[in-house]
C-alpha cells in the first residue's frame, strides 16, 4: 500500500514504563497503524530497572506491528520519547553497560540532596550509577533507542534537551552548567528537539520493517508529547493529563519563573516555553475492584461530597506546592463509598484548580484553551465536573497517546510548518465540554475550605492561598 497525500505519513514511538506503543498517523491525524509490546521491569524495594536491550525488542515488534501491510509505505519520519528521568551509562559505542535505572528509582536519594534536586531526576540517579560503577557514559533512555536506529557512528546520537533537563542541562542557555564540568566527558551533546539525528540504518530497518533512509529527529519527554497530542500548542494554552497522577503543562512565549522551584519548563522546538508541574494526586487514589463507570454515576449525587479530601496517591507534594512531608488527608466521614469515590473525585478537581491558581499567581498566561487528557479522560462524569469545577471550557481530543505527540514533532521537524499549525492539522477534538455555573457554585466553599486547611499545616504559602482566595471571589461575585 502507498499513502499519497499531503505530508506522507510520521511515525511516533513511545517508550513507557510497561509497554511501548508505536502509531502511524497520516498528515491529516488518520491513524494508519498502531501497535504495542510489553516492557518488564524489575522492582525491590526503592530500585527499579530495566533491561535497555527490552526497549530495542519491543520498539522492533511495536513499530513492525504499526506497518503490517504497509511497508511500500512513504514515512516522512520518526521520533521518539521515553519516561523523564531514566538513566543508565553505556560505553563509547553506545552500547548499554548498566540496566536502565527508572524515573521513580529511589536509590540516589543521597546525591539528590546533594545537588538539591527531586531523586525522580536524572542528574541524581547518573551520579548514582556512575559510583557505583566506575565508568560509561551518562544516556537517557530515548537515547539508546535513536542510536540503533540510526546506526549510532560511533556512539549514541545527541541527546534532546526535553530529556536532558532532568538531568541539569540548562535549557534557557542551552549548554550544561558549569557546574556540571566534572561531568563534562561523560554527559551527551544536546540538540533542541526536532533537530534530525539521523536517517534509519539497514540494520534498524530490516529488524523494525521501517523504511531505510527514515528521517530520525530527536524527541521529547512522555509528558511533553502528550502536551503535542493534545494540541494545546497555542500561547495560553494547558493541558492537563490525569492518569494515576495529574500533571499540567502550557505555552509561555518566555519562562515562567518560580524561585520555589514547583514549576519548571522545556524548550519547545520553535523556542517557545512549555512550564508546568506535576502533582501527585490522581486516580491513583481511587478504591479498586470496583466498576468506574457506575462508581460516576452514583457518586454524581453527592455535590459536594459530604467530606474533603487531599487524594495524594504517595508522601509527598510537588505542585501546586512543594512540601515533602504532605500526605493524603480527609476531613469529615463520607456517608458511604459512592460519597467517598465522590470524594476523591472533587479533591483532585481542587487540587487541578489551585495548580491552575498557582500558575496564575506565578504570571504564567493562562488565557488559552484547556485539553483534558490521560487515561481519567475516558470518565465523562468527571471531565465535566472538573469543567464545571475550575469554570473554564476543556477539549477532550479523540486520540491523546504520546505516540501521536512524536508523530507531530516529526511531521512539524521534516515539513517546517509552525508546530501549533501542525498539531492543529493532526490532532482531532472529539467533545469540547462548557462549563455549568450554576454547578460550580456548590464547589466555591469546599474548595475554600480546602485551600485554609493546607495553608494551615503549612505546606500552602499564603501568598498563593490569598491569590486562590482572590480568583474564587472574582469568580463567584
Amino acid at each position: 500500500m502507498m499513502f499519497e497525500g499531503d505530508g506522507g505519513a510520521w511515525l511516533g514511538i513511545d517508550l513507557g514504563t510497561q509497554s511501548v506503543r508505536a502509531l502511524l498517523v497520516t498528515g491529516d491525524g488518520r491513524v494508519l497503524g498502531s501497535g504495542t509490546a510489553r516492557l518488564t521491569g524489575r522492582r525491590d524495594g526503592v530500585r527499579h530497572e530495566q533491561d535497555p536491550g527490552e526497549w530495542w525488542v519491543a520498539v522492533c515488534d511495536a513499530a513492525g506491528t504499526a506497518l503490517t501491510g504497509l511497508r511500500r509505505l512513504r514515512l516522512g519520519g520518526l521520533a521518539v520519547c521515553a519516561t523523564s528521568g531514566t538513566v543508565l551509562l553505556t560505553d563509547g559505542a553506545g552500547r548499554p553497560l548498566t540496566p536502565g535505572v527508572m524515573y521513580d528509582d529511589g536509590r540516589a536519594a543521597a546525591e539528590a540532596a546533594r545537588v538539591g534536586m527531586p531523586p525522580s531526576w536524572g542528574l541524581p540517579k547518573a551520579m548514582w550509577l556512575l559510583e557505583a560503577y566506575g565508568r560509561g557514559r551518562v544516556t537517557h533512555q530515548s537515547d539508546v533507542v535513536t542510536a540503533r536506529l540510526t546506526g549510532g557512528g560511533g556512539g549514541t546520537p545527541p541527546a534532546d534537551s526535553s530529556h536532558a533537563l532532568k538531568t541539569g542541562y540548562d535549557v534557557e542557555r542551552e549548554t550544561w552548567p558549569s557546574q556540571l564540568d566534572d561531568l563534562a566527558d561523560v554527559l551527551p551533546k544536546v540538540v533542541r528537539p526536532g533537530t534530525r539525528l539521523g536517517e534509519v540504518c539497514r540494520a534498524a530497518g530490516e529488524a523494525t520493517g521501517i523504511p531505510v533512509g527514515t528521517p530520525v529527529v530527536a524527541g521529547m519527554t512522555d509528558g511533553c508529547a502528550a502536551q503535542l497530542a493534545s494540541g494545546a500548542l497555542s500561547e495560553g494554552s494547558w493541558n492537563s493529563v490525569l492518569g494515576t497522577t495529574l500533571v499540567l503543562k502550557g505555552v509561555s512565549a518566555r519562562p515562567v519563573k518560580d524561585s520555589a522551584g514547583v514549576v519548571y519548563n522545556h524548550r519547545a522546538p520553535d523556542g517557545s516555553w512549555l512550564p508546568g508541574g506535576a502533582s501527585g494526586v490522581g486516580a491513583g487514589a481511587l478504591p479498586t475492584g470496583v466498576d468506574p463507570a457506575e462508581m460516576d454515576r452514583a457518586a454524581a449525587q453527592y455535590e459536594p461530597s459530604g467530606a474533603l479530601t487531599y487524594p495524594l496517591t504517595s508522601p509527598g507534594e510537588r505542585f501546586p506546592f512543594l512540601a515533602p512531608d504532605a500526605t493524603a488527608f480527609t476531613l469529615g466521614t463520607p456517608s458511604c463509598e459512592a460519597d467517598r469515590w465522590a470524594a476523591v473525585l472533587q479533591g483532585v478537581a481542587f487540587a487541578e484548580r489551585l495548580c491552575l491558581d498557582y500558575l496564575h499567581h506565578l504570571g504564567a498566561p493562562m488565557d488559552g484553551p484547556l485539553t483534558f487528557t490521560g487515561g481519567a479522560a475516558r470518565s465523562g462524569y468527571w471531565n465535566q465536573l472538573r469543567a464545571d469545577l475550575l469554570g473554564r471550557p476543556a477539549r477532550i481530543p479523540a486520540q491523546v497517546e504520546p505516540a501521536l505527540g512524536m508523530a507531530v514533532l516529526a511531521a512539524h521537524a521534516e515539513t517546517g510548518v509552525a508546530l501549533a499549525d501542525t498539531a492543529d492539522r493532526m490532532v482531532r477534538i472529539r467533545t469540547v465540554l462548557a462549563p455549568r455555573r450554576s454547578r460550580a457554585a456548590r464547589f466555591a466553599e469546599p474548595y475554600a475550605r480546602l485551600v485554609t486547611e493546607l495553608e494551615s499545616r503549612g505546606w500552602l504559602p499564603a501568598p498563593v492561598a490569598a491569590h486562590a482566595r482572590l480568583n474564587l471571589e472574582n469568580a463567584t461575585s
